[in-house]
């Protein structure tokens, strides 16, 4: 009949009534993601080179220095507009906000140009003698080349030094002086904790999902309870625990002391040591659990299938159990080492000052320094490690071969 539909056009129909109702059941949790998710990264990324502060408040002065290349002096223009700019931006209020923008690019710039900005008003031609006259720094290029560089609204700035760069007055990056240099440091101390600590999460967590893997299915739970514990308890919490328990006169002490004598007392405090110990329990179960749920889905028969034809115990383990338990295990360690890349409560509190982290001076920008822009560019940086680790790994290991559960 020639109103009937085919039962093909019905499957379509009803296909696609399917995914639209999927799609409106996520769709709460998606707008979620966006909301806690993406907006707060772009809106950090948009931070870390977006900063029109010098070019609102001395608007002139950009567009005098945007066709100076930074070679010689600076155009004369530059002179007289950076005059009327800073006087009126002292007359405004907003003096402070060009000086701390302007102490971000270069060391010693607020208090320069904060005493530049009380006289700017009285100056009168050659205007280039009269900021001379306030302080000899004016006749240096790279303080004119600073300015430059912090009057363009999109800027490299903040990951020039969180690379522990500095621009010179051409745009050119040179390092910094060797005593200056931190960020870099602080990044590779990152990484190889980060790597440390996945690596004894993996050597203490897949011998215990293997061990919970094989119990009988009550002592199994048991022993899931005291492996989930710690989630049940603060963070906070946990790491002050481990403050107690590795400081000098503390319980691991007093045992070693016990056994070797008091002269054999361990620093294990304040140090890269204990920030180990402490990130290696807290991160743990983050390792176990991926590693258990794959090893649950590996039938028993395939090992005893490789011993039943000749192979050793240890053979069938390696060249059998092994391979298909590796994405779990590939998560987990993915999972441990993402964590640990970001962590900064653990470390501010039993590492002390040699067991800081990156993290740790993004805080410090955060909520110290006020310089959000450096602290959004070594977000940034962070996140492009992440990022690269996760492509690395999906190479290596393949997401189509993880099967949790």
């Amino acid at each position: 009949m020639g109103g009937q539909i085919s039962l093909a056009e019905q499957y379509r129909r009803s296909g696609k009534r399917a995914r639209r109702t999927t799609f409106m059941l996520v769709l709460p949790l998606l707008a979620f993601l966006v909301v806690s998710f993406v907006l707060p990264i772009g809106s950090m990324l948009m931070r870390s080179f977006d900063d029109s502060t010098v070019a609102d408040i001395l608007p002139r002065t950009a567009a005098a220095l945007r066709s100076w290349d930074g070679k010689g002096r600076p155009p004369f223009s530059a002179y007289s507009a950076l005059a009327d700019d800073l006087s009126r931006a002292n007359r405004t209020g907003q003096i402070g906000k060009v000086a701390t923008r302007m102490n971000f690019e270069r060391a010693g710039m607020r208090s320069l140009i904060i005493k530049t900005a009380r006289e700017a008003r009285g100056f009168v031609p050659p205007y280039a003698q009269a900021f001379n006259q306030v302080d000899l720094q004016w006749s240096d290029p790279e303080v004119w080349g600073a300015l430059r560089h912090a009057s363009a609204v999109a800027t490299s700035g903040y990951y020039v030094s969180a690379l522990d760069q500095t621009r010179k007055a051409d745009g050119t990056w040179v390092p910094k002086p060797e005593e200056e240099q931190i960020y870099l440091t602080l990044f590779a101390r990152t990484l190889v904790v980060a790597a440390g600590v996945t690596a004894l999460c993996f050597l203490l967590g897949y011998p215990l999902a293997y061990y919970i893997a094989h119990l009988d299915e009550r002592r199994r739970n048991l022993v899931l309870i005291l492996v989930l514990l710690p989630f049940w308890t603060s963070l906070l919490v946990r790491t002050t625990a481990w403050i107690a328990l590795l400081q000098t006169n503390g319980v691991v002490n007093d045992v070693i002391a016990s056994v070797a004598g008091e002269e054999a007392r361990m620093a294990l405090i304040h140090n890269m040591t204990g920030t180990i110990i402490a990130m290696t329990h807290i991160l743990l179960p983050f390792m176990v659990l991926p590693t258990y749920s794959v090893m649950l889905s590996v039938p028993p028969a395939l090992k005893r299938a490789a011993v039943s034809l000749g192979a050793p115990p240890w053979t069938a383990f390696w060249r059998v159990y092994f391979p298909m338990t590796l994405p779990g295990a590939a998560a987990g360690g993915l999972l441990v080492f993402i964590l640990a890349l970001g962590y900064y409560i653990t470390p501010a509190l039993v590492g002390g000052r040699t067991g800081q982290l990156i993290s740790n001076m993004i805080e410090f920008h955060m909520k110290t320094s006020l310089n959000w822009g450096l602290a959004a560019a070594l977000g940034g940086l962070l996140l492009a490690a992440v990022l690269v680790l996760y492509v690395f790994y999906a190479r290596l290991v393949g997401m189509n071969r993880l099967r949790l559960g």
